[in-house]
């Protein structure tokens, strides 16, 4: 019966905080919006990381997939030019959770499968603009705030 336990607990510690916590991927709503405020559902999303491409609808919620790199989106409607955004990939608390309890295997295990981190829920694209969304500035029941992306400059 003891060496049971024990073999269930080491499978758990094996498998890292966050991957038991979270799901490969997790819901975010996306909505697009035009200057002046006016809301536009339906307009086609792409949104893309290093685990593959997503697409979605302006004004439906889509499944993510979670990993440690950002995920770029980019809306397109034909009456608007594109909106495109970056949501920063911040570590959630399943890792945190890792790292208090000494799991350095299920951290590093976490952060390789992508479960340790994740992007905001809700975002507003704007058209026309290239937005910043990060979770760090997220509030429950409201959209997450975008900033504007700084201006690239291209190199001679």
């Amino acid at each position: 019966m003891i060496r049971n336990s024990v073999l269930v607990a080491g499978a758990f510690a094996l498998t890292g905080c966050a991957s038991v916590i979270n799901d490969v991927t997790h819901p975010m709503k996306i909505e697009t919006k035009t200057s002046t405020g006016h809301v536009v559902a339906g307009a086609e999303c792409k949104l893309t990381n290093d685990y593959g491409v997503f697409q979605a609808k302006s004004g439906d919620t889509v499944q993510v997939r979670r990993s440690s790199k950002d995920l770029d989106i980019v809306c397109k409607d034909p009456a608007n030019p594109d909106a495109v955004a970056k949501a920063i990939s911040r570590a959630n608390g399943g890792m945190f959770g890792n790292i208090l309890l000494g799991g350095g295997i299920g951290a590093i295990i976490d952060h390789n499968k992508g479960t340790a981190y994740s992007y905001p829920l809700w975002v507003q694209l704007v058209f026309g603009k290239s937005l910043v969304f990060d979770r760090s500035t997220e509030k429950d029941g409201v959209p997450t705030v975008g900033t504007e992306a700084p201006a690239t400059t291209a190199s001679k």
